[in-house]
């Protein structure tokens, strides 16, 4: 220092008369500048230090709320029903009488199979079906003829049997040729395919003019999406909680979110749960059914689904962010009166959705720190930090 003050006693001619360059002196000057700004600054006031020394924190009160009971999964969205249909009978196709992706409803028809054949085989049933109950007359005639002779000792006992029973035996040969016909006029029938349920019809799989193999070719697909199911998985430790209000006299209601949308979309009621729980996920499988009147699901479809069981009353609920993970478990740090930080250990019940519900370790109504909490340590002092809505952040420090 006793060379630097007399350096600084000197002007800048004394500088260059000492042989020193004038690099050397801007170089001691600014040692001298900076030994001059430590000593003023080592002599600041007591009150900078202190509040330099509070912490700036933001926090959240801990509120009494009614909060849901739900349990949240990915789910899928499955048709009502879906059939595959097949043509009863072969022959060629002859006629397709809707288009893909429509709407049909039930006994719509949808195609039709050469009937020809068909109307051919039913003349020729017909045909013997005349013909054998001319017959079966015929032969009741001489029954009930031999049986008046027999009372005359006119005939025989085995004459009047062998008449009885060649009646009886073309009355058998009617009523095969009867059930033919009917065979003939349901073969016609089947020629003409129908929607077994109301649906929306897929791609077409064959076309006018193919050759069909009965009970084997497909011809389309109907999915049934009015209603439909929303299917989705539960883990088993949740199941005898479902189970309990399943069983109630409202079951369980589920809210569907479709993605990216945040908002419910649709809302339909729990109506099946699985008779097992799968042992490779240790999940079971729940559906529930939606009128999906408006369309917005669709088979195949991922969505959010929130299965809403029961609403607990009077929960202490806390900002998420506020829980913190420690060695002896979750933790928050609440703020005193005296602004000061107190570590607490809670008990976390469960997530309601940005919000957690705490079971033990603080009371309604206390400030929890939900950000700005790398910074604290118990007994630290903090200034709660609060964002305008019209400027930047501000700081407001109790006394």
């Amino acid at each position: 220092m006793g060379l630097l003050q007399r350096l600084a006693g000197k002007s800048r001619m004394d500088c260059w008369d000492m042989m020193y360059s004038r690099t050397t002196c801007a170089i001691l000057f600014g040692l001298l500048f900076a030994l001059n700004g430590c000593n003023k600054e080592g002599q600041a006031s007591p009150q900078s230090g202190a509040a330099a020394n509070i912490a700036p924190v933001m926090v959240a009160p801990v509120s009494r709320r009614n909060v849901p009971v739900e349990i949240r999964s990915i789910a899928s969205v499955e048709p009502f029903a879906t059939v595959t249909i097949r043509s009863r009978v072969a022959g060629e196709l002859q006629k397709v009488h809707i288009t893909p992706g429509q709407d049909v409803k039930k006994d719509d028809l949808l195609f039709e199979i050469d009937p020809r054949t068909f109307n051919i085989a039913l003349h020729q049933a017909e045909a013997n079906l005349e013909r054998d109950t001319a017959l079966a007359n015929n032969a009741e005639v001489d029954a009930k003829r031999t049986g008046d002779l027999l009372a005359e000792h006119a005939a025989t006992q085995e004459e009047a049997d062998k008449a009885r029973y060649t009646a009886q035996a073309a009355q058998a040969t009617v009523r095969r040729d009867q059930a033919a016909v009917d065979d003939a006029k349901l073969q016609i029938e089947y020629s003409k395919i129908v929607s077994p349920v109301d649906g929306r019809t897929g791609s077409l799989m064959a076309d006018v003019g193919n050759v069909i193999t009965a009970d084997t070719t497909q011809l389309l697909v109907v999915n049934q999406i009015k209603p439909l199911y929303v299917t989705f998985n539960v883990p088993e430790q949740d199941l005898e909680v479902v189970r309990k209000y399943f069983h109630s006299d409202k079951p369980p209601m589920v809210d569907v979110t479709i993605p990216p949308d945040t908002d419910v979309s649709e809302t339909g009621e729990l109506s099946f749960i699985d008779n097992r729980v799968d042992s490779d996920t240790g999940t079971i499988r729940l559906k529930g059914t939606f009128q999906n009147s408006d369309r917005r699901l669709w088979p195949g479809q991922f969505v959010q689904a929130t299965l809403k069981l029961t609403v607990e009353t009077g929960k202490l609920v806390i900002p998420t962010r506020a829980v913190q993970a420690g060695q002896q478990g979750p933790f928050v740090f609440v703020v005193k009166p005296d602004m000061t930080a107190e570590l607490r250990l809670v008990t976390v019940g469960r997530a309601v959705g940005d919000n957690s519900v705490i079971e033990s370790g603080i009371n309604a109504g206390e400030q929890v720190v939900t950000d700005g909490q790398l910074g604290l340590k118990p007994g630290s002092r903090v200034a709660i930090r609060t964002v305008s809505t019209t400027g930047p952040t501000t700081q407001t420090i109790a006394p």
